[in-house]
């Protein structure tokens, strides 16, 4: 199996999963967080979609992010320069959670023009380094790695969170 292909794989697993821990919640369900300072499901999928954009925009492309070039910041009704990332307790509680159909849509965006870039790249552009704060230097598939990983991880702290609110599998 080609590099290329098993990284598509594992980003069509990534889709699966969050379908499954985002399907027919409502926006209450997505908002709420089980105790102050902690993250709601809406923070974590923002979170997920800010990181993937934020690395394959300006990291692996060296472009602005679709956040800014995209607008997405005002379809969000969030701050032009949200980070979406390193909050403190008192900015996780002030939070203002986006309407799920539109986290959603930026989500998808981000995610579109991340296969469509993944498709583009040759074995070669895989293996090109770049660097990263707090990681070094990473290779292309490196930051591939980087984005399913971390995904995975906070898709699993959003089925935790459906979980509390809903039961097993409801």
């Amino acid at each position: 199996m080609e590099l290329k292909d098993y990284i598509l794989m594992e980003i069509e697993g990534l889709k699966r999963n969050s379908s499954r821990v985002l399907d027919t919640l409502k926006q209450s369900e997505i908002a709420w967080k089980p105790a102050s300072g902690c993250n709601s499901i809406g923070l974590i999928l923002f979170h997920i979609a800010k990181s993937e954009d934020s690395f394959v925009q300006s990291r692996l492309k060296q472009k602005p992010e679709l956040y800014e070039s995209g607008k997405w910041y005002e379809k969000l009704n969030l701050p032009k320069d949200e980070a979406g990332a390193h909050y403190t307790v008192d900015q996780v509680n002030a939070f203002p959670v986006p309407e799920l159909k539109t986290l959603l849509a930026y989500f998808e965006a981000v995610r579109a023009n991340t296969l469509e870039y993944l498709k583009s790249l040759s074995a070669a552009d895989l293996d090109r380094k770049i660097t990263m704060p707090h990681f070094g230097e990473i290779s292309a598939a490196g930051m591939f790695s980087l984005i399913t990983g971390h995904a995975s991880g906070h898709i699993g702290e959003m089925s935790y969170l459906r979980g509390i609110q809903r039961g097993m599998d409801k």
